[in-house]
């Protein structure tokens, strides 16, 4: 039976603890819910908000439309051969459960994504990465909604489009669908990517006798809970923006300039910068504003300390944004969504 809310408060729905309203909000447990909810009168003509864990936005007013909570469960078996095991797995389920689940049954391939936060059916929609693994490495296929006519599509691989944190989903198709199951294929006998980030010096530093699977996600949530903040304590979104990729020629010149710069080749043309670099170098780690700042250890987090404001935290971003272009000639895009 589903259940429409009126006038709730999405304070303890989003991971940055803003706190305004929606008009009306209603959580689905599965594709059936979604289908039932399309056939109500008035649902097409109001705006619609899909919500996951809420991990990868920034509220800055009152939603005066429809929030969609995605609550479907379940990880099943689909297929296995000799080498791989294909999983369907509900949206509404916890990404990290989700890679421990993994972890637990030998199953790599998103080890390195230990400790993201989020829902597994938000997973696609940015191609979430860390520490050189990206989903599109062991996304199969997902099932999808259509919120215009309540028929299922199936996405493969290939219609996703997966891009650096991009897909189909923040593009193309943006608004059009809401994602109910996705389908992995994890390897039987992993690849172990160590080369990225402090991951083999936190091995190191742990004592790891074996390299497993589990090693490398222990190694990767001992990282991060050193560099980023829990949710649950600091209102944030993780990395606030995306690390911007530019030509080498640009990379070469501001490395006569600026030695320390670092940088990762992509191809022959493009290089990544990290953008918690260039934001330090522009003075903002650990600047606090009132209720807001910029976090203590992390240039790329931007954190609501308590009571802060969505439209403050997106003021505080564009400042951020025009003092690196003015100093190094890059425009740092935003990995959170603005709603």
């Amino acid at each position: 039976m589903l259940t429409i809310q009126s006038n709730v408060s999405l304070k303890s729905y989003n991971t940055f603890g803003i706190d305004v309203s929606t008009r009306y909000l209603v959580e689905v447990d599965n594709d059936q819910d979604i289908q039932t909810l399309f056939q109500l009168p008035d649902i097409q003509s109001l705006p619609k908000l899909i919500l996951g864990g809420g991990s990868n936005l920034l509220l800055t007013q009152d939603f005066n439309g429809l929030v969609i909570k995605i609550n479907i469960k379940g990880i099943e078996t689909v297929k296995e051969d000799q080498n791989h095991v294909w999983l369907r797995v509900g949206a509404g389920e916890n990404w990290h459960e989700f890679v421990m689940y993994c972890v637990e049954r030998g199953l790599g391939g998103i080890e390195n994504l230990s400790l993201i936060p989020g829902t597994v059916g938000a997973a696609p929609m940015q191609n979430i990465g860390a520490y050189g693994v990206e989903i599109k490495d062991t996304f199969d296929r997902l099932e999808a909604v259509d919120i215009s006519t309540g028929i299922k599509r199936v996405f493969t691989n290939a219609d996703c489009r997966f891009g650096y944190r991009d897909s189909v989903f923040k593009n193309e198709v943006k608004g059009q669908y809401i994602i109910s199951n996705v389908q992995f294929r994890l390897d039987k006998n992993p690849v172990l990517h160590l080369s990225y980030g402090d991951i083999q010096k936190t091995l190191e530093q742990m004592s790891v006798k074996e390299l497993t699977i589990k090693a490398i996600s222990e190694a990767v949530i001992k990282i991060r809970r050193s560099k980023l903040p829990d949710p649950a304590k600091i209102g944030n979104a993780g990395s606030f923006f995306k690390n911007p990729e530019i030509p080498a020629s640009q990379y070469e010149i501001l490395k006569s300039e600026y030695p320390d710069i670092p940088g990762y080749v992509i191809n022959e043309e493009i290089v990544k910068v990290p953008a918690g670099w260039l934001i330090e170098q522009c003075g903002w780690k650990g600047k606090r504003f009132g209720t807001i700042g910029v976090h203590t250890r992390q240039a790329l987090v931007l954190v609501n300390y308590s009571g802060g404001k969505g439209l403050e935290i997106k003021q505080l971003s564009e400042k951020i944004q025009a003092s690196v272009e003015e100093r190094f000639g890059i425009y740092l895009h935003t990995e959170v969504n603005f709603v």
